[in-house]
């Protein structure tokens, strides 16, 4: 018996063998199956990914409503025996909705509609500046004669380019140009199908949250070992606490800068405020770099229309960071992901060189889960040594220039 276990085991090994060095071969320098079907596959869950993130999102608010509102009837269902209270679940995922309908209601009739007074106003004016940085470019040349030669000299230079990029370049990518509309506009008919069937998804998810999270148990005590089992349920934990704790907290950080910005700038004056507003709000999601990637269009479409106003804008942007960076979003995140501010800008680089901006925001609670897990095998790995876990232990001393673990193995 043993004897063809040992037969059955070498197969199996040798079929992976066979089967890794092939997917490996195919991926480098095959026709790249595999990555086709991985990507179509992707292409056919969204909806069900889109249901899954909603939901995820949405699942605090319906505890939320669970155990405000209706306490005593949850405490009643839990000594009959029942996790939930399909009544109760459904009242409160009602709830919800009920309450993401009404801010897409504000958000339909009273910020969009000024969003596209803003972008009325930049387009219908877009004559206008670009007079002003004509005359700007006009009087810098005027008044240096170097640079006034140095920018002839150039667009002589490139005339001949420019022109045969116009014929040659520009007008066969016509065709391409309109093909590429076209695509946009299926392509967004797509995702609204999706996200429609991805809230469909979310509802059932919703109403089966706990049923949901116990086939995952059962699932994970049934791949691993018994000794394993308890080590994979708490990674699972802390991942869902980093992923929670930053996602839905960032959001939520977000959204309140986007208003404070309205508030602010409303009150100050500025031109474009729905518009800026956006950019300040959306791009704060992006950590780190997101604060700037907001507050520089911003401050170039104020500048079109007062230099000044743009000067003020810059130390209110200024201001409100400081705000989000030391009160708002303490409070919201706390130390969610443990990472110091280098290894989120190195998360942030990463991310976005391979999945742009949703990379930029998820790199974080992705490198922080990393970073947690390479945390937890190297104390263990040292407590199994007999040697410290904390990190001041392998510090340098002041005086000797030697740390307490230099001193501890010298005298082994």
């Amino acid at each position: 018996m043993k004897h063809e276990n040992g037969h059955i085991a070498l197969g199996v090994t040798v079929f992976c063998t066979v089967a890794a060095i092939l997917l490996f071969y195919d991926t480098l320098f095959g026709g790249k199956v595999v990555l086709k079907v991985g990507s179509q596959f992707l292409t056919s869950v969204q909806p069900i990914l889109y249901g899954a993130f909603i939901a995820y999102l949405l699942a605090p608010m319906v505890n939320c409503f669970e155990e405000v509102l209706f306490t005593g009837a949850m405490q009643r269902a839990k000594d009959n025996g029942r996790s939930i209270h399909a009544g109760i679940r459904a009242a409160s995922m009602l709830l919800t909705w009920a309450v993401i309908a009404f801010f897409a209601y504000l958000l339909a009739s009273f910020l969009l509609p000024e969003l596209y007074k803003s972008i009325l106003q930049l387009v219908t004016s877009a004559d206008d500046y670009y007079r002003t940085i004509s005359d700007w470019v006009m009087h810098l040349l005027e008044t240096n004669p170097t640079v006034a030669g140095w920018v002839s000299q150039q667009m002589s230079g490139y005339f001949t380019d420019i022109n045969n990029w116009l014929t040659k370049g520009v007008l066969p990518q016509i065709q391409t140009v309109m093909t590429t509309v076209s695509g946009g506009v299926i392509s967004l008919l797509n995702f609204a199908k999706n996200m429609l069937v991805g809230i469909i998804v979310s509802v059932y998810l919703l109403a089966t949250k706990e049923h949901c999270s116990a086939y995952g148990r059962k699932l994970i005590c049934a791949l691993f070992s018994q000794e394993n089992v308890r080590w994979v349920l708490r990674g699972v934990r802390k991942m869902d606490s980093i992923f929670s704790g930053f996602v839905r907290g960032k959001l939520l950080d977000s959204i309140i800068i986007g208003i404070l910005c309205f508030a602010g700038c409303s009150i100050l004056g500025f031109p474009y405020t729905p518009l800026v507003s956006v950019f300040v709000g959306v791009t704060n999601i992006i950590p780190f770099f997101g604060p700037f990637l907001g507050a520089i269009p911003s401050t170039f479409l104020i500048l079109l229309v007062s230099p000044m106003k743009a000067l003020y804008f810059l130390f209110f942007v200024l201001a409100l960071q400081q705000l989000d960076g030391n009160v708002i979003g303490p409070k919201i995140l706390g130390d969610k992901t443990g990472l110091s501010s280098l290894w989120v800008i190195v998360a942030i680089l990463v991310g976005g060189s391979f999945f742009g901006v949703p990379g930029m925001f998820f790199g974080v609670p992705v490198c922080a889960c990393f970073y947690c897990a390479a945390n937890f095998i190297l104390d263990v790995r040292l407590r199994k040594k007999g040697l410290p876990a904390e990190i001041k232990a392998y510090e340098t001393g002041q005086s000797n220039g030697k740390s307490d673990i230099d001193k501890k193995l010298e005298n082994l």
